[in-house]
């Protein structure tokens, strides 16, 4: 039987984790008989993108992505609507969209799942045209992202840290939103749109988002008093954002989200300056993922 040939594509630095020896590592557990491997570094941002369509051009069977939810991003978003799959090795500050698939951060057992090859097909999201598949978001959100993007600390502390030093001065925003053709308006901290549940760490901010419905979840956090930022902590990491009196969640499949000025909007944590016009929809099953 022909092996299947696997293009790995590794960024160095996701999560503050030395990746030296992670080629010989996954080596160690991929069964030989079925793959054959290749390993590619990457050494800027968009480099991710670049392997992946080389290794689309090559007619690779598999592209695995050794990194966080960005990383992930880089990759997924020049797989949409092709027959190659995305495998995904663990290796980000977050792992908003591996926790959602049940891939471990345990090389050994995420190489396991590739051994396996169980595909499914999830869902993608756009945003002004840009893919994410985990999450993207504005507001205090995307601005959390972009001073953690120019952060040197990774993981849950450095994130918690930076969340500290902006929540007492930030204030909420005017959004005017349509969703599947429904008008309102709401003033809000931020604005989640959520392909799978949570944003990484366990941090679940849309408890019954799915990326296998067709549906995007739209979460609204309304400005809640500074000292009720312990309970909404607690709703994060109880599965119970969607009991809080301070959350909106609304599904739909077509959104458009004006505010007051363009800024930043993160997708997948990545963060990326986009018009105060926001045009966002649902790709049903549109990328093929090894879980």
């Amino acid at each position: 039987m022909e092996k299947r040939r696997i293009q790995f594509i590794i960024n160095p630095i996701s999560g503050g984790k030395n990746k030296k020896g992670f080629a010989r590592l996954a080596e160690k557990y991929l069964d030989n008989n079925l793959f054959e491997a290749e390993f590619r570094m990457t050494a800027r941002v968009n480099h991710a993108s670049e392997l992946t369509k080389q290794a689309i051009e090559k007619n690779v069977d598999l592209v695995v992505a050794v990194g966080g939810d960005g990383t992930i991003n880089e990759i997924a978003k020049e797989l949409i609507g092709t027959t190659v799959p995305l495998a995904i090795v663990p290796e980000g500050s977050g792992n908003g969209l591996a926790r959602y698939l049940g891939i471990s951060s345990d090389v050994g057992q995420a190489i396991k799942k590739i051994n396996a090859f169980n595909i499914i097909t999830i869902d993608s999201g756009l945003v002004n045209e840009r893919a994410f598949f985990n999450m993207a978001g504005m507001g205090f959100d995307a601005l959390i992202s972009n001073r953690f993007a120019e952060n040197n600390t990774r993981g849950p502390v450095g994130y918690l840290k930076v969340v500290l030093e902006e929540i007492s001065t930030y204030k909420a925003l005017k959004y005017k939103l349509n969703i599947d053709g429904k008008q309102m308006e709401r003033e809000a901290f931020m604005i989640s749109i959520a392909n799978s549940p949570q944003y990484g760490n366990n941090a679940y901010v849309a408890p019954q988002a799915s990326a296998e419905d067709g549906l995007l979840d739209v979460c609204i956090i309304k400005q809640f008093p500074l000292i009720q930022f312990p309970v909404m902590i607690y709703h994060l990491f109880s599965r119970t954002a969607n009991q809080s009196e301070y959350v909106e969640i609304i599904k739909g499949k077509r959104i458009l989200i004006e505010r007051p000025k363009s800024g930043p909007v993160h997708l997948d944590g990545e963060p990326i300056d986009l018009e105060e016009k926001l045009s966002i929809q649902v790709l049903p099953s549109s990328l093929k993922v090894v879980c």
